[in-house]
Order: structure tokens, then sequence, then C-alpha cells
């Protein structure tokens, strides 16, 4: 039995995956995400790093192409039986592009329309260009599973409100830690330690801490120190469960807050209602972007803003928990019940060295957005 999902939720997925194979005209696809490979059977595995591939046919026969390694893991995670997983054999100029033609000779696929995912992390540009000269004709189709993904079932959303329950709780660990002197190291294990606590996972990327003039960044680095008197603390950082993901973000101040911290967080929480209200069933996403920069720059802050504000979230993998589309000028991609997206307000002004940051996942419902998380947005001195 798989591990966090029934036999029959992976049923409809398979059959609305073969439905959008059906629709894009192919006859199976090369999947090469281990987000797909996940969604798809719970076949959960960092093994995508080296060369594996799963093949879906239209007809909806998968098979697994993958290391000796992940036999187990493919037996202990996944819906597949044994006669659906394949070990191409690993020695010096070994070829598992081809061992992947032969498997696509023997599922009765040649000269068949077969689409392959490229736009992952899981498909390097090396092992593409092997794949292309053992199969050709390649059709690119890396949107077919990602967008069956978009839109979460009811046991999906389960999964990202437990992750956003993390969130909050890792967050509660980060301002019981945060003080003048705190390390940020020890501030890191608390959060994290708080998800492990609540039976959660490691998160698709690292959590993101930054202080003093570490702040004005939304990247990790290597490198801790510890916090003056007087300080300001961005962290972004997702409770994670079963994959699912539901990121958050802040930044706190350490000592009295200044006028420009104040104003700066009053702007990003009218941001942040201000997109929360763009999100409808229907529109684009384009236009939860404009909201964001219409209220940042009415407020005098174009100069500390993004070129996005947000995006999907799902069941993702190294090397980050972002989950495509995203907020950005002008994408036109219609919104839709059941998708879960993160909502970041970030600004930092290298001017001033002020950063101030607010962001929480949210639900689109048939009406309009729910917030998963519980945590006030208030500016409160440490």
């Amino acid at each position: 039995m798989p591990l966090h999902f029934t036999l029959d939720e992976f049923q409809q997925r398979q059959d609305k995956a073969c439905a959008a194979l059906a629709k894009a005209g192919l006859d199976a696809i090369l999947l090469f995400a281990p987000e797909s490979h996940y969604w798809l059977t719970g076949y959960d595995t960092f093994g995508f790093s080296m060369f594996q591939c799963m093949v879906l046919t239209a007809d909806g026969r998968i098979h697994l192409l993958t290391r000796a390694p992940d036999l187990r893991q493919a037996r202990h995670t996944s819906v597949l039986s044994d006669d659906q997983i394949h070990i191409w054999p690993e020695y010096e100029g070994a070829t598992p592009e081809n061992d992947l033609a032969t498997l696509l000779s023997d599922l009765n696929l040649n000269g068949a329309r077969i689409g392959w995912e490229t736009q992952t992390a899981g498909l390097t540009m090396w092992n593409g260009q092997k794949v292309q000269s053992a199969v050709s004709g390649l059709i690119e189709a890396s949107d077919v599973i990602r967008s069956c993904r978009r839109v979460k079932s009811a046991a999906e959303i389960a999964m990202h409100r437990k992750a956003a329950t993390l969130s909050d709780d890792a967050l509660d660990a980060a301002v019981k830690s945060t003080r003048a002197g705190a390390f940020e190291g020890d501030i890191l294990s608390a959060m994290q330690g708080a998800v492990f606590e609540g039976g959660g996972d490691y998160a698709g990327n690292e959590f993101i801490i930054g202080s003093g003039s570490g702040a004005l960044l939304c990247r990790s680095y290597s490198g801790r120190r510890n916090l003056d008197p007087q300080d300001q603390l961005t962290l972004e950082w997702s409770g994670t469960f079963a994959r699912y993901h539901a990121a958050m973000m802040r930044t706190l101040v350490v000592g009295e807050i200044s006028d420009t911290h104040k104003r700066m967080h009053a702007a990003t929480v009218e941001a942040l209602h201000a997109c929360e209200e763009a999100i409808r069933p229907n529109a684009p996403m384009g236009d939860v972007f404009s909201a964001h920069a219409r209220v940042f720059d009415a407020h005098g802050l174009n100069h500390a803003r993004l070129q996005a504000c947000g995006y999907g979230m799902g069941a993702v993998y190294n090397p980050i928990w972002v989950d495509f589309p995203m907020f950005y000028e002008g994408n036109p991609l219609l919104m839709e019940p059941n998708q879960v997206f993160f909502l970041h307000m970030i600004l930092m002004d290298s001017d001033t060295g002020h950063a101030m940051c607010v962001g929480h996942s949210v639900l689109v419902t048939e009406t309009g957005v729910e917030r998963l998380s519980r945590s006030p947005l208030d500016l409160v001195p440490l």
C-alpha cells in the first residue's frame, strides 16, 4: 500500500493524466520530474539526481526505469509492482538512454508520438542530449502533468493544511528564540525542529535566514551570526508534510521598531490584503501581481519591491519548493478553485538598509481565498 494516499486517489490521478495525454495528442510521455513520479504513483526518492525515467502511456500503462538503489524505494513508497520497475545496469560505459529506448520498444511505442518533460531538475542537459540521441522525435510536453497537478484534490489539500500548521509552529519557535544576542543557528534549529517534531519533512529548499544587512537577501547563504541589540531578521521557510508545502515569510525586529520599519510593514500588510482580494477563480494571475505593485508604488517603494510576489505550492523536490506558475506582471494563466499559492510581500531597501517581508500560503476557494496560516501579521518588538 502507498504511504500517504489511497489506491483510488492514485487511480483518479492516473485517469486524469491519461486524459491530458489524449488531449495533447500523445501516445506516451517520458516523465523525468520527481513531482510527476510522486503525484502519479507515490514514488518518493532523491534518485532523480541520477538517470531515471517513468513512462506513462495514453492507455494507462506505467513503467519506471531507475537504478538498483531505488528498487526497494519504489516498492516501499509507490503503487508500482515489480513488473513495472526496470533497473538499468551500472558499469563503465553504461547507456541507460538505450535501456530506455529498449523499454519503449517493448511497450510497442516505436513510431509513436512521445512527449517528454525537460523543464525539471530531474533531467540534466547531459542526460537530455543522450535521450534525444536514443529516442528520436520527442515532443516537448513539460506542462502536461504539471498542469494536472495544479488543482489539488481534497486529500492533497489536507496535506497542505498540515504543512501550514507546521509552518505556523516553526514561526512560533522562531519568535520564541529571537532576541538580542541569539545565534541564527539556534533559531534555525528551533524552526526545523518544530517541523520534524510535528511529523514533517525537509523542505524543497533550505530555510532562509538573514540578519543585519543579510536581512535584505531572499536566498540562503552560508555563515551564521548573533543578533545585535538593535537588529532585523528575515525568515522564509516552509512546513512540509508528505512533500506538500505551505511557505511563509516574516521580517522580525529586535529592539525598538523604527518608523521606517513601521512604514514598510504597513505597506506589506496592505499589499498582502490587496493580493488576497485579487485572487478569484477565472481571474488571471497577473491581477495579483498588479495589486501588489499598485500598493507598493503608492507608498513610494517601487525601488524596494521585486518583480514577482508569489507562486504555486505543491508536493515538490529540491532544489526549490516553487511549484510554478508565479505571480508576475501580465501572467495570463487563470486561477482555479483548490489551487494553493504562497504570497510573499518583499521589500528590500538598499538605500536605507531596511528589510520588511510578510507572507503566507492561501487556498483558492469558489469565491475567493482562504488563509492557511493561523499566525497574525502584527509587527512586535523582540
